[in-house]
């Protein structure tokens, strides 16, 4: 199946060269290009593609609102552009619904394989991005415990340390060793997660572990860094 993609930055250089990257690859095809926000969100309810990319800040209407008007009237999924590590909007980005986040230097394997993630209904973010995600929530006032108990307590025991682990960026091959269980029971876990908190995909997972308390930012998941995820997806 080709992916059909439609590529939105203000800049048309920068606009330009990830059409002409993505467009030499095989089983994707840009069926359009957008130098705001409201022509990106007019184009994909004309082509309907896989995937948007689209810039954060763009005339008209900026991204996030085009990835909120995308992302609740079509099936298509939205991966945020960004300038190195200096927005101050992720958080707001992720909530709109966007599926992940891409800087603007990213290399070109980066770029294609970003595409091909999302496409296929993961989500990534790059370690600098989550970083910012996890700043933002070091900024905002704790969480009632309560309410994120009770939020979490439609969960089975398994499938909250599943949620866990998905905050860790853990791939369901790596959350089936550590729960010594297969892949197979990892993916129903996944789903029944997801379909229980009424959570889209993986990056939403990582939001809810937050919200809720289930992972604080002053304790941090992953490693030493606090990085829920990495460049790649938190793949299946």
């Amino acid at each position: 199946m080709t992916i059909r993609v439609v590529v939105a930055d203000d800049q048309e250089l920068v606009r330009s060269g990830f059409s002409m990257i993505l467009d030499a690859q095989p089983g994707i095809e840009v069926v359009a290009e957008a130098g705001d926000g409201a022509r990106a969100v007019e184009e994909v309810r004309r082509h309907r593609p896989e995937v948007a990319l689209l810039d954060i800040r763009m005339p008209v209407m900026d991204g996030i609102e085009a990835c909120r008007a995308i992302t609740d009237a079509t099936g298509c999924r939205a991966v945020m552009l960004t300038t190195f590590d200096c927005d101050e909007y992720v958080y707001e980005a992720l909530h709109a619904g966007a599926s992940g986040f891409l800087l603007k230097d990213v290399r070109r394997d980066d770029l294609v394989h970003a595409v091909r993630v999302v496409a296929a209904g993961d989500s990534l973010l790059a370690p600098s991005v989550a970083r910012r995600l996890i700043e933002e929530y070091t900024r905002q006032p704790p969480r009632p415990a309560a309410a994120g108990a009770a939020r979490l307590g439609v969960l089975t025991a398994r499938e909250r340390e599943t949620l866990l682990q998905l905050a860790r960026g853990l791939s369901n091959a790596e959350i089936a060793a550590a729960l010594t269980v297969s892949e197979h029971t990892v993916k129903t876990h996944v789903g029944h997660v997801l379909a229980k908190l009424g959570l889209r995909d993986r990056v939403q997972a990582v939001i809810c572990a937050y919200e809720t308390g289930l992972v604080t930012a002053g304790h941090p998941p992953h490693g030493g860094d606090g990085v829920p995820g990495s460049p790649v997806p938190a793949r299946d």
